[in-house]
């Protein structure tokens, strides 16, 4: 039964592991954007931000089963590909949403715009850069996810004053993740189950970590803690 269930899914999925573990992430996301939106308690600010999150949460999730599900030819390969890798950058700036329109405002609101312009600015330049330069070397493109993703330090301790002891280590651990798992996504290592799990799929378990932990960051924001 076990072969018969694993042949299954290579016949359904270009790439069972990847595809189902951020099918899963989508899944998830679906739900904490609606949880995040019932817990703004009707703040317009608060519920754009997390829808943002929400919906970039979504994007990611969706756009990485997609490309690793999808068996398609070159050309839309390619397309699936630049969508994949442009939504990190969107979620990227999702997550720093929260963080600037929420946590930071009233009492730092002109840092928390200006944040949030930069990570915005940030994302749409990574788009133009995977739209025209899909085959970027890896080390180039991982670095640019890591240098957008840890610009939060350039304004650590007002927003780690902002989102409290709890929250920042919540927000830290989730960088964490990420950062080990883009790591291991640029290095191509390590190779656990050549053929069925290997550094890719250890990749995509580490950014649901790091989105997870950012989750229950946004959760507690949402409910004032």
């Amino acid at each position: 039964m076990n072969a018969a269930w694993s042949r299954a899914l290579v016949r359904a999925f270009k790439e069972p592991v990847n595809a189902l573990t951020h099918l899963a992430g989508a899944v998830l996301a679906v739900g904490a954007t609606v949880a995040l939106a019932v817990l703004a308690r009707g703040d317009a600010m608060a519920v754009a931000a997390f829808l943002v999150f929400g919906a970039t949460s979504v994007l990611l999730f969706t756009a990485s089963t997609l490309l690793h599900a999808v068996r398609a030819g070159p050309g839309a390969e390619r397309w699936l590909r630049r969508f994949d890798h442009g939504a990190i950058y969107l979620l990227i700036a999702g997550s720093y949403t929260p963080i600037t329109l929420v946590a930071l405002q009233p009492q730092r609101a002109t840092l928390g715009w200006w944040l949030f312009a930069l990570v915005w600015l940030c994302a749409v330049g990574g788009l133009v850069f995977k739209t025209f330069w899909l085959n970027a070397p890896r080390w180039l493109s991982t670095a640019l996810y890591l240098a957008m993703g840890w610009l939060v330090v350039l304004a650590i301790v007002p927003v780690a004053r902002s989102l409290g002891t709890a929250n920042t280590v919540w927000l830290g651990l989730g960088g964490l993740f990420y950062s080990v798992g883009a790591v291991i996504y640029a290095l191509k290592r390590p190779r656990l189950w050549p053929g069925v799990f290997g550094f890719h799929e250890l990749w995509h378990l580490f950014v649901l970590a790091g989105w997870g932990c950012h989750l229950v960051m946004m959760v507690r924001l949402g409910v004032g803690v």
